[in-house]
């Protein structure tokens, strides 16, 4: 490998490491409190936000085909990630913008974060697919893109299961089911609700509700840009190296 492929698989174990970390005491007690508070909504709740969240994602999963760059080809690992961190500033400034006026402009303006915020995030990973040259056009490429999305912002337990999944994709992406419509999206609209939570509850007070809604959207894009970078890497080194990519602990 060139020095900077070693950087990157350095960086790829360590991060390989967090992602099959035992959940913690703190996150079990977190998980069951987030749990007990899910109980207590009404199941038409949870049906309503479960199809609102599945059919903004679904738009811009299909929607976005038509607008992202062709995959690119024949381009060193250094360039390519290059690309990828420039990608990942400009949409984590956009996202930081976002935040800060839906922020300022009270409750219901602090409401219309989420939507866009998500839109943000999935165009984000769109280009991150392309730049690692894969062709979102694939049904299953866009299936690895909501992996990606749920690994990024989920418990450490569910986590645990995703990465399990990424870390086999080759595999894993054989067993898929041709409808997207049978993807968990339970599971993934509630994960993603209970993550973002605390982070963005404070962006609907007042006063405070810029700083906040900047910081944690500037966080949130920078911790996905990671994620994606990562799961790419795995699927690199598996295909273009003799190293082995690194396998579930």
């Amino acid at each position: 490998m060139t020095p900077e492929e070693e950087q990157a698989y350095a960086q790829l174990l360590h991060w390989q490491r967090r992602m099959q970390q035992r959940p913690s005491l703190l996150n079990r007690v977190a998980r069951r409190v987030q749990a007990r508070l899910n109980a207590l909504l009404p199941e038409k709740v949870h049906v309503a936000i479960t199809a609102t969240i599945k059919q903004m994602v679904q738009a811009v999963l299909f929607g976005s085909v038509y607008t992202t760059r062709q995959p690119v080809a024949d381009m060193p690992l250094a360039e390519r990630e290059a690309a990828v961190q420039t990608r990942i500033r400009h949409y984590r400034n956009a996202a930081t913008a976002e935040g800060a006026v839906t922020g300022a402009g009270g409750f219901f303006l602090g409401l219309a974060d989420f939507p866009l915020l998500l839109g943000i995030k999935l165009k984000l990973l769109f280009d991150v697919a392309a730049l690692y040259g894969h062709d979102v056009k694939d049904y299953s490429e866009r299936l690895y893109l909501l992996y990606i999305f749920q690994l990024t912002f989920s418990s450490q337990h569910t986590r645990n299961d995703i990465y399990r999944r990424l870390a086999d994709w080759e595999n894993y992406r054989q067993t898929l089911p041709t409808n997207v419509n049978t993807f968990d999206w339970r599971t993934f609209q509630q994960e993603y609700r209970d993550y973002i939570d605390l982070a963005k509850l404070a962006q609907l007070l007042p006063v405070i509700g810029a700083a906040v809604g900047a910081v944690a959207n500037y966080r949130l894009l920078e911790q996905l840009g990671e994620t994606a970078m990562n799961c790419y890497r795995l699927r690199y080194f598996a295909a273009t190296t003799s190293t082995p990519a690194p396998r579930p602990a």
